[in-house]
């Protein structure tokens, strides 16, 4: 196949690539997977205005996350079972992030841990948090992240329970694969994904294996969170998070104006406004339809920051034309790992680039920092 051009080649050839269970995971929501539709066809809605004869010369998509220099707003999210889609997954798209001049975001349920990402990078990269009804090893994930010296923390606040996502449960999704004939079978039919698997020895969740008290094996995301994720998790303990962890700190899963508003008041840096990619209240509203509400609702007390159904440089123009100062992307990263490993990585952040600084000039714009409300159509 030619270089892909779009997030969509790379999906395409991800599928060909990745086991079907780990492929599924990546690609579908909770439910009906409505809320993951609309997060894609929602930003699909949203028209541009397009400017003509203006000065197109030295674009630049450079920028800040919460006072973090990044060449463009986009950051990689937390996605969990990374390491599935391609060996040393979390290590490798974390390297290509860095390259790029992107943050990467490592998740608590990852395959590689914050010290095997650490040991591949130059520079600090963020830790997403869980958190567990363990205490103690809630401040052991904070104290590796400190050492790791992660350089900021993303409080994820909308997994106190795991959504029912049906694919995961039909396809008996473990980490590393039960050896079951129908499991069996999937991976032999990606056999250069076993051939990649087969050369490292990380197939389990890296951060809780050997951490966690009593946990020796986790094969199981659900069954982890279902006896480990807190449920009584509440505004109440931010505080402690932001005190324990004593730097930057966002809040991901924001869905709602009073939810944002009570994010600004515990003093977070950032919030992310976020539907856990569609995964977890199905029939809830797409990130991208909130954007503008929670933007209004806090002004400028609280950076604002969006994740869910990009899938194109287009797609992050208009969340930062309504006002989202960051992105983040998950799946057409992992697409690009599971296709072509780090390169893959890299080219998808170099498709979101390019078709983003196209798009910008084609609004009239040249700096993204001057990106505004004004490019959307029946906004200006």
């Amino acid at each position: 196949m030619a270089t892909p051009l779009t997030i969509a080649d790379l999906k395409k050839l991800a599928q060909r690539r990745v086991p079907k269970m780990f492929f599924d995971y990546a690609d579908s929501g909770a439910w009906t997977e409505s809320t993951y539709r609309a997060n894609e066809s929602d930003f699909s809605q949203i028209k541009l205005r397009q400017r003509v004869l203006v000065d197109m010369t030295n674009r630049t998509l450079e920028t800040t996350m919460i006072g973090q220099k990044v060449s463009m707003p986009v950051a990689l999210a937390p996605t969990g079972m990374t390491g599935m889609q391609h060996a040393d997954g979390e290590m490798l798209a974390a390297r290509a992030a860095e390259e790029f001049g992107v943050p990467f975001t490592l998740s608590t349920m990852s395959i590689c841990s914050i010290e095997d990402v650490a040991s591949v990078t130059t520079r600090p990269f963020w830790f997403q948090l869980y958190v567990m009804r363990d205490r103690d090893f809630v401040l052991d994930l904070i104290r590796r992240a400190k050492a790791a010296k992660c350089s900021a923390l993303v409080l994820t606040a909308d997994l106190q329970i795991l959504g029912q996502r049906h694919k995961d449960l039909r396809n008996g999704l473990s980490a590393p694969p039960k050896f079951t004939p129908k499991h069996l079978w999937q991976m032999a039919m990606r056999p250069f994904w076993c051939l990649d698997m087969l050369q490292t020895k990380r197939r389990y969740f890296g951060n809780i294996v050997g951490h966690a008290k009593n946990v020796a094996n986790v094969a199981s995301v659900s069954k982890f969170a279902h006896e480990q994720f807190d449920p009584r998790l509440s505004w109440s303990d931010v505080a402690w998070i932001k005190q324990q962890w004593g730097g930057p700190l966002i809040i991901k899963g924001i869905l709602d104006p009073e939810d944002a508003k009570a994010a600004v008041d515990t003093g977070a840096d950032a919030i992310i406004v976020s539907n856990h990619g569609g995964r977890q209240l199905d029939g809830a509203p797409s990130s991208i339809s909130m954007l503008p509400k929670i933007i209004d609702a806090v002004g400028d007390s609280i950076e604002v920051h969006l994740d869910g159904g990009i899938r194109s440089g287009q797609d992050v123009l208009k969340a930062v034309a309504l006002g989202a100062k960051g992105t983040y992307i998950g799946r057409p990263f992992l697409y690009g790992l599971g296709a072509m490993g780090k390169e893959g990585v890299t080219l998808a952040l170099g498709i979101i680039r390019k078709e983003m600084d196209m798009t910008m000039a084609l609004c009239g714009k040249r700096d993204i920092n001057d990106v505004n409300s004004s490019i959307i159509a029946g906004r200006q």
